[in-house]
């Protein structure tokens, strides 16, 4: 089982070194504002199994409408690229599904879940406005859709930046020297104007790195030991025979 590293490693041409956030000073914006008329979608467990897809498809766009609206505040403020970096932050944090649990759980006190918020909000070193946001999910009973919505930004943040991002698997953390080189190559086959590598282990490869980038993670490089010796396999093994007897 790969372990997801969250820090990201981003590669910029000089021409576009700054941010699409660094035109305009950050200023106060409110995502409770943004987000009002958000319905809770609050859901109950599905009876049957045909049911499944409503609760999944509602969860979908709640999701997409809880990063638009988060987009749009933080477009205001200038701050994409680092809402960017205090959702990855969030998005580690509530990859313990006990997180949303608790969150979600209606017979602990809103006040004691306020304190959880403010520790996370202190230790992460987050924006106001993302405070906000992660308030009114809290508030509407949404924290199991926590890393769908962090998803849906990125996607909303790669669209208005032009960035390219990939996930680098290997057996060991790779240098950033090597994290560079993928990034360029990613970007010569691209044409993006931004790439963001996200960093994750898996033990499995045995030697070697994958990378996977595009719409959804479509296009996928083998560089592993692992593929290797798949291949070598795959050349030994022989047809079969039936015997007469």
């Amino acid at each position: 089982m790969a372990a997801l590293r969250l820090a990201s490693f981003t590669l910029r041409p000089a021409a576009a070194a700054a941010s699409p956030s660094s035109g305009a000073a950050p200023r106060s914006a409110s995502f409770a504002r943004a987000a009002r008329g958000l319905p809770s979608l609050r859901l109950a467990p599905p009876r049957r199994r045909g049911d499944l897809a409503r609760p999944r498809a509602a969860a979908d766009a709640a999701a997409e409408g809880y990063a638009t609206a988060l987009s749009e505040v933080a477009a205001e403020n200038g701050t994409l690229e680092q809402t960017v970096s205090d959702l990855e932050k969030l998005e580690k944090i509530f990859a313990d599904e006990a997180v949303a649990e608790f969150f979600d759980n209606p017979t602990v006190p809103r006040d004691v879940k306020s304190q959880l918020i403010d520790e996370i909000a202190k230790s992460s070193e987050l924006q106001p406005h993302v405070v906000n946001f992660l308030n009114v999910v809290v508030d509407n009973f949404r924290a199991g859709i926590v890393p769908q919505i962090v998803a849906e930004f990125e996607n909303v943040y790669n669209a208005l930046s032009g960035t390219e991002v990939a996930t680098v698997t290997s057996v060991v953390q790779l240098e950033s020297k090597d994290l560079a080189q993928i990034a360029q190559h990613v970007q010569k086959m691209t044409g993006a104007q931004n790439v963001r590598l996200k960093t994750q282990l898996d033990p499995d490869l045995i030697a070697g790195f994958t990378v996977q980038y595009g719409r959804d993670g479509s296009n996928f490089i083998d560089m592993s030991v692992r593929k290797q010796i798949e291949e070598i396999a795959s050349e030994f093994e022989l047809p079969s025979v039936a015997l007469e007897v």
